[in-house]
């Protein structure tokens, strides 16, 4: 059990150092990052209503 409980405490001092190292993004870029993934989501959503737009009038016309 003594064991278990050092290496716990090691990880966990490991794992504090490891973030002391980690360059955070400032709030001007994690917006600007957002606001072209939104961008990005809206065009690609629209882009794929307008082929399924497209492709239920061409299967319609096929079958109907």
């Amino acid at each position: 059990m003594k064991q278990w409980i050092a290496r716990a405490k090691e990880f966990f001092k490991e794992v504090g150092a490891e973030l002391k190292k980690v360059s955070y993004p400032t709030r001007a870029e994690t917006i600007g990052s957002t606001s072209v993934v939104v961008v990005f989501v809206l065009v690609v959503a629209v882009f794929l209503s307008a082929i399924d737009a497209v492709l239920v009038k061409l299967v319609s016309k096929i079958i109907g």
